[in-house]
Order: structure tokens, then C-alpha cells, then sequence
């Protein structure tokens, strides 16, 4: 009997052709491959008779092969047809395929099969059915796995199609030894949900679509329940450690606030006090401060550092990007040009120094290391450069972190650890609307701060999705802008349309269509709409200096329009930018579109968002229409979760969830249930030890999940 960590090489039936073309996917084991699941089904169920078959139908029929036969295409050699004649007692229609002969070998005349597709019309009226599935019928075998059932289609990979997958999973299901349950029996009738083993075979080969659901609906529970397990022990974890008490000086934050060019809204004070509160505390902080792009998130995480400052405490930020690293700091030199603890700017390729009251000064790495160890340098903005060795804090208190998501669990572990026997306060920054079912998900262990309300001098954007044909009036309106001596990003979509990709695909992958599509709208640009006007160009494969040098000069005025690619999503503050065009708006989320918007209307002047897409489907217009109509980011998160799906906050490498979990946040509901669940386990056997199948599957939940 094979077990699920069995490896496929030693399942019986299982060629390396197979395994070559598994392992492409990421499947090397028997319970990976039975754990990849169908995407969809399709209901080929009922058999119909030949007589009754129509056009466009999809069907399925079991019937006789009377003639069948293989030539190549007069027109195109390389082309190979097979043509099947088949008969039931109503009737005879011809079966067609392309480029596979090798189905002349298995349905011979005589024999007996099902076959299921679709009914196509030829041009001289005859129907015949278009590159259907078969599976010959015997005598002692009229269990079928890709006919006359409801078939399951699979997320495929060049060379193997969902009849392959399902060839191989349904020997696997009929010889794998009984699987222990995970969730505990009182867990599983509370909410009413099947057994592992009825489950695996439901999901794959279900008799009918609700029993695919029913398996569906517990596969994803579990995930979700793994999910708040352990975000509820991570949170159980952090509480027994012990941090730094940063106490709270108000009459220092009052000083700060009164010398700030503007006055916080309601909702940032209240995110600030709820912060250094919890800093003021002897157990770290985890929380996620929330707020739509320009909300003033930096501002908030600015003053708790300088409050850990005055207490003679560091703090570190960290960036996904140098372009974001050096903007916050840059928001500490003009907000709080008289701090004189000391900023340190600290990237691959700079470090940098504010030490107050306008001095300013280039370090060398040695230098800037030692500044640092010994307490000199209080706030410490970068990138990965802080988790790099060498780097080392004397009394690091706070710990925040910009766009969590972008980063690893590991990586904010690094920063976490600096601090020896003290485990740093963590704050997170996000400008990206995540609805509360998945905040409630995905960032569970953290107590979550949201800044509601925009700056009082902000003016609304006029957003507007442009129809093709007024392509040339907007540019004109673009031009007339740029005379006005305002400046325009135009970002371009991640994929041209005569791309064909095939997945999975790499990250370098994705640079590389993100680079030929910022290319051709430059040249586009540059040369026939604008060539008369300074363009920049910005992508994710130029070197740090380069993208830095391309910001500065854009940020100073040295170009009129900076063509990009969604590298600008995050940490772009040009105040004087006033035109957003997005080219392709329909191949991006809903989300991802509010965060490029949101890189204008940063100043008193008024700034427009314009969305350019070739698509005319309904649901592109409902989506633009959504975006166009949108009074603030979390309203349109919750529009694009029921839309697109959650993986779309996360970018192609999503959030490290696993797939039926992100489905299932769409369900608030089984959101709900599944930490109820967990409350429940966690207040009965914090450490697994009643439940060690549950506690094995954590430990393997753990190793799969990535926060990236």
C-alpha cells in the first residue's frame, strides 16, 4: 500500500516522463499529486443518444467505433487528423483530432467507448465532435475516470492535461492506505464537515457536483483552521516574551505635533496613541497600521520612533524598495529637521546621515556600522541592507516595516532577533486595502490600527476610463497639463496581449514582459505622441543607482513624463505629478490600481487618474466603473475580493497561502467558524499534544506558508 509522503518514483505506473513533467509543477510525492486539486468540473454525466446531439453542445456519448483512420492535411504537412466513425442505435457522427495518431492504436473498429466534447458545426452543416475525450468501455470495467461523470479539470502544465492528471490520481486513490484525520472528530461534526479519506476521493471523483463542494468546503476549512492555529500561537508566543518599556512622554508629543506644518486627522491620532501605548508596554507590540496611499502612515510610525529616540531607544524601518527607503527618510529630514539623534539612510548602495539642524553627511560602510552599534544613529531607514551582517543595534525598541507583505517571515525575524534577551516592538505599514476577512486571515497575530480619513487639503481625483477613441483628446489634455509645468506617470501593464505565457512562471520571467512593455510605450511615447517632451523610463531590472538616478530627476523636474511599470505601486511621492494614465488598467487588481492613483493628488493642485484598457467585456467596465466611482481603498478591497479574489493583493507570487484557503476568505462566514475552531483546540491543548496528527499537519502547514 503507498502512503502520502510515498515519493511517485516508486509508484508502480508512474514513468519519468511523468515525474519530469510533475515536478515542473512542484508534485513529487503521492500526497502532493492527490492534493492537487481540479480547478473547475465539467458535467459530462449524462449520455446522450447521436440523434439528439445539437450544435455548441458539450455532451457525452457512448457508442460503437465502426471506421477509423489517419492522414495528414493537404494544406499543412506538419498537420496530422484522425477521424473516428461512431455508431450507436440511433445514429452515426464522426469524431475529429489533431495531431494525435496515436489514438488509432487504442479505439479500434469494434470497440466500445464513451467519448465527451463538444458538437461542432462544419461549414457544409454536418456536426461531428471536436477533439473529445474517450475511454473504451469493457465489459468488467464500466467505472470510468474521464466520461460519462462529472470530470474534474486540473491546473495543467505543457505535456499533461487534466485526462493525464486524472489518469494517474484515480490508481493512487484506489491504493493509498487510510489517511488519520487531522481535525479532530468533535471539530469535524460541530461544522459539520467529512473525513479526510471521503474528502481526497469526492474532490477528484465526485458522483455529483455537490459532493465536489462538500470536499471542497472541508479542504479549504482545514487550511483556514491551520491559518488561525497558528496565528493564534505566534500571538501566544510573542506574549510570554519580553520587550523594551518605551514610555510615553505626552507633553513631548504634544511639542511634536504643534511644530508639524498641518494637524493630524482624528483617526492618526488615534493610531498614534494606540501605538505608543502598546510600546509602553514590557510585551512587544504586532500591529498593522492600515491606511489608503497619502493617509499619513509614515508620519504616525515618524513620531513613535522619535518617542523610542527620546527615551534613548533606536528604531529601524525597513522598505521593499530604495525608491520608498529614501523617502521616508527624506520625511524625517523635512518634518523634523531640528531631531538631532541622528537618521541614517542605510541601502545597498548608500549610507547616508541627517544628524539635524541641516547636517548632513555621506558615510562609509564601516563608519555607518560603527554609528550605529554604538547608539549614535537613533532611526535607521533601508531596505535588506539592515538584516545584513555587520549591522549591529545597541537598543533597538521598534521595529517597522513598510508594505509587510512584501517581506518574508524570516526576513522580519532578523530584525526581530537583533535585540538579544529583548524582542523588538513590531509595526507594520500597509497602503494596500486589504478587507477585514483577510487582514483577519492573513495578519491574524497582529492588532490592526486604520487611518480612515485623507489629509483636509487633498482634493478628490477625477478618475476616468478613457474610451479608445478619445485617446488623442486625452493626450492633448496630457500636454496641456505639462504646460501648466505639471508631471504625468504612465504605467504600463505587466503583459502585452501577444504574450503566451506559460505557467508557472518566474519572477525574472515576469521583469522580462514587464521590461518589453515599458520599452514599447517609451519608444511610442518619445517618439510619435510626445517627441517634443523630456520621457523617463523606470523598471524593475535597472540597478538600484539607476533607478534612483531616474527618480531624483524626475522628482526634480527633469522630465515631463516617467513611463513605468508597476515598480511606482509602492513609494512614489512626487508632489507634482497630477496625471496617473494606466495603460491596460483591465490586467491589473482593483487594489493594485487604487495604489497608482494614489501617487497623485499629493499637493494642492488638482490631479486626474486616467484608465486606458482595449477590453469591452461587461465585467471590465464594471470593474473600471468600480474604481472610477470609489470613495476610499478598503470599500473597493471588498469589491475586488468578490471579483478577482484575494491572490490579486499579493501580485503573481500571491501571499504564500495556500489556493483554497484565499478562496475561502471570500466566505467571512467560514472566516469566522474556522478561528472559532482554532479558540476552541488552543484553549483545550495549547500544545497539540491531545492532537498529534493536527500537530504533525501544523508542523508541515508552517513549512508551506511564506508571507511574501
Amino acid at each position: 500500500m503507498l502512503d502520502f509522503h510515498t515519493p511517485l518514483a516508486e509508484v508502480n505506473g508512474i514513468g519519468q516522463n511523468f515525474i519530469a513533467k510533475l515536478k515542473r509543477m512542484g508534485i513529487s510525492t503521492a500526497g502532493e499529486l492527490l492534493s492537487h486539486f481540479p480547478a473547475r468540473y465539467e458535467d459530462f454525466s449524462q449520455i446522450y443518444n447521436i440523434a439528439d446531439l445539437i450544435p455548441n453542445q458539450e455532451a457525452t456519448i457512448r457508442g460503437q467505433v465502426e471506421e477509423i483512420e489517419g492522414r495528414r492535411a493537404w494544406h499543412r504537412r506538419n498537420l496530422h487528423i484522425t477521424e473516428c466513425l461512431i455508431t450507436d442505435d440511433t445514429g452515426s457522427i464522426k469524431a475529429v483530432w489533431f495531431n494525435q495518431p496515436y489514438i488509432k492504436n487504442t479505439l479500434q473498429p469494434g470497440r466500445l467507448a464513451n467519448f465527451s466534447g463538444k458538437v461542432s458545426k462544419s461549414k457544409d452543416g454536418d456536426i461531428h465532435l471536436s477533439s473529445p475525450t474517450y475511454e473504451v468501455i469493457t465489459n468488467d470495467r464500466m467505472d470510468t475516470k474521464h466520461t460519462a461523470r462529472i470530470v474534474g479539470i486540473y491546473p495543467e502544465t505543457r505535456g499533461l492535461t487534466s485526462k493525464g492528471i486524472r489518469y494517474l490520481i484515480k490508481p493512487l486513490l484506489e491504493n493509498l492506505e487510510e489517511i488519520p484525520d487531522p481535525l479532530p472528530k468533535d471539530i469535524l461534526k460541530k461544522w459539520d464537515l467529512i473525513g479526510i479519506n471521503r474528502a481526497f476521493s469526492q474532490i477528484h471523483f465526485p458522483e455529483k457536483l455537490e459532493d465536489a463542494f462538500e470536499a471542497k468546503k472541508r479542504f479549504a476549512f482545514e487550511d483556514l483552521f491551520l491559518l488561525q492555529i497558528y496565528n493564534l500561537k505566534q500571538k501566544s508566543a510573542l506574549a510570554r516574551k519580553k520587550a523594551p518599556s518605551v514610555a510615553t512622554d505626552i507633553l513631548f508629543i504634544k511639542d511634536i505635533l504643534n511644530h508639524l506644518p498641518f494637524t493630524l486627522t482624528l483617526s492618526q491620532k488615534k493610531s498614534l496613541w494606540e501605538i505608543v501605548q502598546d510600546t509602553a508596554k514590557g510585551q512587544p507590540m504586532n500591529r498593522l497600521l492600515q491606511g489608503d496611499v497619502g493617509s499619513g502612515k509614515t508620519v504616525i510610525a515618524a513620531i513613535a520612533a522619535l518617542n523610542a529616540a527620546h527615551q534613548n531607544y533606536q528604531t529601524a524601518l525597513m522598505a521593499p524598495t530604495e525608491i520608498l527607503a529614501r523617502q521616508h527618510f527624506n520625511t524625517f529630514i523635512r518634518f523634523f529637521p531640528e531631531f538631532d539623534g541622528g537618521v541614517a539612510l542605510i541601502t545597498a548602495s548608500k549610507r547616508e546621515v541627517f544628524y539635524g539642524h541641516g547636517l548632513a553627511a555621506e558615510l562609509k560602510k564601516k563608519q555607518a556600522e560603527e554609528e550605529v552599534r554604538s547608539g549614535k544613529i537613533k532611526i535607521i531607514v533601508g531596505t535588506h541592507a539592515l538584516i545584513q551582517k555587520g549591522l549591529d543595534f545597541k537598543s533597538l525598541a521598534l521595529v517597522i516595516v513598510d508594505e509587510q507583505h512584501r517581506f518574508g517571515v524570516n526576513q522580519r525575524a532578523e530584525l526581530l532577533n537583533r535585540n538579544g534577551a529583548l524582542t523588538p516592538h513590531f509595526l507594520s505599514m500597509s497602503a494596500t486595502p486589504i478587507p477585514r476577512t483577510l487582514s483577519l486571515t492573513i495578519f491574524g497575530d497582529l492588532d490592526l490600527s486604520i487611518i480612515t480619513e485623507m489629509p483636509k487639503d487633498r482634493k478628490p481625483i477625477v478618475t476616468k476610463s478613457v474610451d479608445p477613441k478619445e485617446r488623442t483628446a486625452t493626450y492633448q489634455f496630457i500636454r496641456g497639463e505639462i504646460k501648466k509645468g505639471r508631471q504625468v506617470f504612465v504605467v504600463c501593464p505587466r503583459i502585452e496581449p501577444n504574450e503566451k505565457i506559460e505557467a508557472p512562471i518566474t519572477r525574472l520571467e515576469w521583469q522580462k514582459l514587464e521590461l518589453k512593455s515599458v520599452k514599447e510605450e517609451y519608444e511610442k511615447l518619445s517618439k510619435k505622441v510626445f517627441p517634443d517632451l523630456k520621457i523617463l523610463m523606470l523598471h524593475g531590472k535597472m540597478k538600484a543607482t539607476e533607478k534612483e538616478k531616474v527618480m531624483r530627476d524626475f522628482l526634480e523636474k527633469r522630465g515631463d513624463i516617467l513611463v513605468t511599470t508597476s515598480v511606482v505601486e509602492v513609494g512614489v511621492d512626487v508632489p507634482n505629478a497630477t496625471v496617473m494614465m494606466i495603460e491596460g488598467a483591465d490586467r491589473f487588481g482593483l487594489a493594485q490600481l487604487y495604489q497608482f492613483r494614489g501617487r497623485v493628488g499629493r499637493s494642492e493642485h488638482q490631479s486626474y487618474c486616467f484608465l486606458f484598457t482595449d477590453s469591452s467585456s461587461r465585467t471590465t467596465k464594471q470593474r473600471m466603473k468600480s474604481i472610477v466611482e470609489a470613495k476610499n481603498g478598503f470599500e473597493l478591497a471588498e469589491k475586488d475580493l468578490k471579483t478577482r479574489g484575494p491572490g490579486e493583493f499579493f501580485g503573481q507570487t500571491q501571499s504564500g497561502m495556500p489556493d483554497l484557503a484565499m478562496i475561502a476568505i471570500q466566505n467571512p462566514e467560514m472566516v469566522k467558524e474556522s478561528r472559532e475552531a482554532a479558540v476552541r483546540i488552543i484553549k483545550a491543548d495549547p500544545a497539540l499534544k491531545k492532537n498529534p496528527g493536527l500537530a504533525r499537519k501544523m508542523t508541515e502547514f508552517q513549512k508551506q506558508i511564506h508571507w511574501e
